[in-house]
């Protein structure tokens, strides 16, 4: 698929934290039409002590949920890391892995936050402003906010509030399982980010796309690199 280029990746976190704060306003949270037949799950995952990466990008079906393509990158990454600016150091990985696919998907989940941010503007909006395409942040665990106590059962959800400021919900996606933390990246409402991340959760606590495209990553980064030096990501091409 095609990804313009937005912005180099070639800044320091400084310069990060300014593009952050224009990238923020340019968030959509209006609902998306939901005329949905392919969705994806991303995901990024580094070799402990190193400086390699191994990203994925995995296209399902919709309804069916089946897999139809899957775009890998192999690299290394020269941002550091920053708290609050991880996508800096994550995003120019997945967008490798997307360029891979042949066909852009309708709505994408990634294993990251959303509006759940410090600055409003994690992951899954920086993803989303790159692809204009509907984007759902879909954590494991808490970065900010605060919730109530989540209903045991399948579905249910709490509001996320940071800042005086709805910015997602906690969601429980099967009975017995802690809840995830879903929030909204870039086109697409609080409701809807819930809603298709519930719709997209089967036999796991993990949405079906981020759980597939995370095991992908599990399998690349135990096979190491492909070849004797890993290839460097060209961050100014992102």
């Amino acid at each position: 698929m095609r990804i313009p280029s937005l912005h180099s990746f070639h800044v320091s976190p400084r310069e990060a934290v300014q593009l952050q704060s224009r990238l923020a306003r340019r968030v959509s949270l209006r609902p998306f039409p939901e005329t949905v037949h392919t969705v994806a799950g991303a995901d990024v995952s580094y070799d402990s002590g190193s400086g390699r990466f191994f990203a994925a990008a995995v296209l399902l079906s919709w309804p069916g949920l089946e897999v139809k393509e899957i775009g890998r990158a192999r690299g290394q990454v020269s941002f550091p890391y920053v708290p609050g600016l991880l996508s800096f150091r994550e995003l120019p990985p997945v967008l490798a892995a997307l360029r891979r696919l042949r066909s852009a998907p309708d709505l994408v989940l990634c294993d990251g936050q959303g509006l759940a941010h410090p600055r409003f503007f994690g992951l899954a909006c920086h993803l989303g402003i790159f692809l204009g395409i509907p984007t759902i942040g879909c954590a494991k665990n808490l970065l900010v906010g605060e919730h109530k106590a989540v209903p045991p059962f399948r579905g249910g959800l709490a509001a996320l509030n940071f800042r005086h400021r709805r910015v997602g919900v906690a969601l429980r996606t099967r009975e017995g399982v802690r809840e995830i933390f879903v929030s909204p990246g870039h086109r697409v409402s609080i409701a809807q980010a819930a809603r298709w991340a519930l719709r997209c959760a089967g036999r796991f606590r993990i949405p079906e796309p981020t759980r597939l495209a995370d095991l992908e990553v599990t399998r690349m980064r135990k096979e190491g690199p492909t070849h004797p030096r890993t290839p460097r990501l060209d961050l100014g091409l992102c």
